[in-house]
């Protein structure tokens, strides 16, 4: 999978129009072929941070993703929306899906 976390840090007068840029963003990724999936979360120390996290099937369909018309228009709306560079990890792991985590588990009633 490749697997994609992006931080962007958003102006705060621009707030209720990035919200509306990420909602429709994310409905449009996550109805892509390749994507397995695309979210969106407000960091807690910071509400004008925004993280993506989003997980690609393989090289293809990220290479599909970046060539969709959404991204295109994110890419052309987003620089008036931030405040500054949006930072990135990308990388490709060996998994398919989220897994469970073997720390935590809900207790018994």
């Amino acid at each position: 999978m490749i697997f994609i976390v992006v931080k962007f840090p958003v102006r705060p007068e621009k707030a209720d129009e990035w919200e509306t840029l990420a909602r429709q963003y994310a409905r449009d990724v996550n109805s892509e072929e390749g994507c397995l999936f695309y979210t969106w979360h407000r960091t807690l120390d910071d509400p004008n941070e925004w993280v993506c996290v989003e997980g690609f099937r393989d090289q293809d369909a990220a290479v599909a993703h970046v060539n969709s018309a959404a991204f295109k228009n994110m890419v052309e709306v987003a620089p008036d929306l931030v405040s500054g560079q949006p930072l990135i990890i990308n990388t490709t792991i060996e998994q398919n899906d989220w897994g469970p985590m073997g720390e935590i588990s809900p207790r018994q009633a």
